[in-house]
């Protein structure tokens, strides 16, 4: 039967992609550089609820269903809406985390809110999330505005009993490797959640010669958002497609590190699975169509994760 033009590419590019499969199927096998796991050790993968649409409770049962462990939820600004989430993560048997960030551009006004609001975070009655993580400080603060803040949630957390990250993240106080490096080594109980795809867009590598802060920064992690980046982004398209094969295993990579040693350790590591909605995820142009389906991808990191760490 003769091929048409459209056909025969139609054909040449699931060809290529099947071609591909076993190799992005290899990435979740268990590597041997892991080492043993040692009497408690666990791996949690959280969901996220950025770009979800819908009820609170609706977004705990689609978690539910998929296989997710728990929910990783920004801190809801209503006390009707910080019940609704609540009941909801018990009526759907999943464990509870808290994102949070201050949003005001001048210190004093956001230390007042940063410290208030995670005061009332940490200290509420009643329940206890597994982790709080922050979005902390700002870029343009002086290092010593931002290690105040830094201070605070350290103290607390030891007040609490609930541990306390900090994100690396653009536009906050640990947006890149070498500023993160400095915190570290004056701050050594600063505990974070590695975005590492924000510090692959800021550097505009894949933090080949970033190495010795990233190392560190490896050793301080308790927290992971398993999203991918690359050197022009802080997210890849689809990391399911061959082309950005390279910029998963970079990540894989870095994971694998922080992995090993929670193993070692016999500790708890968890994951949030957080490729974003548009326009974190590419768009076509006019019509705005996201190039991905947010959730399926989700589900995919959460599967890749669970099969290579658990």
């Amino acid at each position: 039967m003769k091929q048409n033009r459209k056909q025969f590419l139609q054909l040449a590019g699931t060809a290529t992609a099947a071609a591909m499969l076993p190799t992005l199927e290899g990435l979740a096998e268990k590597p041997t550089t892991l080492g043993k796991a040692n009497d408690g050790y666990a791996l949690k993968v959280f969901a996220t609820n950025w770009g979800f649409e819908g009820s609170i409770d609706s977004f705990c049962a689609k978690a539910k269903r998929d296989g997710y462990d728990g929910i990783e939820n920004w801190w809801p600004g209503t006390l009707p809406a910080q019940q609704d989430m609540f009941e909801a993560v018990k009526k759907h048997d999943l464990d509870l985390a808290i994102v949070y960030g201050a949003g005001e551009g001048t210190y004093a006004k956001h230390a007042l809110t940063f410290k208030a609001n995670l005061d009332l975070i940490a200290k509420r009655p009643g329940y206890k999330p597994l982790y709080i993580n922050l979005h902390s400080g700002k870029d343009h603060f002086k290092a010593e505005e931002n290690a105040a803040l830094i201070d605070y949630s350290i103290a607390l957390a030891k007040e609490t009993g609930i541990p306390i990250y900090h994100e690396t993240h653009r536009g906050r106080m640990l947006f890149a490797a070498h500023t993160t490096a400095e915190f570290l080594k004056k701050h050594p109980g600063l505990k974070l959640t590695l975005d590492i795809s924000h510090w692959c867009n800021v550097h505009e590598s894949m933090l080949e010669d970033q190495k010795q802060a990233t190392d560190l920064a490896l050793q301080h992690t308790e927290h992971i958002h398993a999203r991918v980046g690359h050197q022009q982004g802080p997210q890849v398209a689809d990391p399911r497609a061959p082309e950005w094969a390279y910029a998963l295993e970079a990540h894989l990579a870095w994971w694998d590190a922080v992995v090993a040693r929670k193993r070692k350790q016999g500790a708890l590591i968890t994951f949030l699975a957080e490729f974003g909605p548009p326009h974190y995820m590419q768009t076509l142009p006019y019509t705005q169509q996201p190039l991905s389906n947010q959730w399926e991808i989700n589900v995919f990191m959460k599967n890749l994760l669970k099969k290579r760490y658990g």
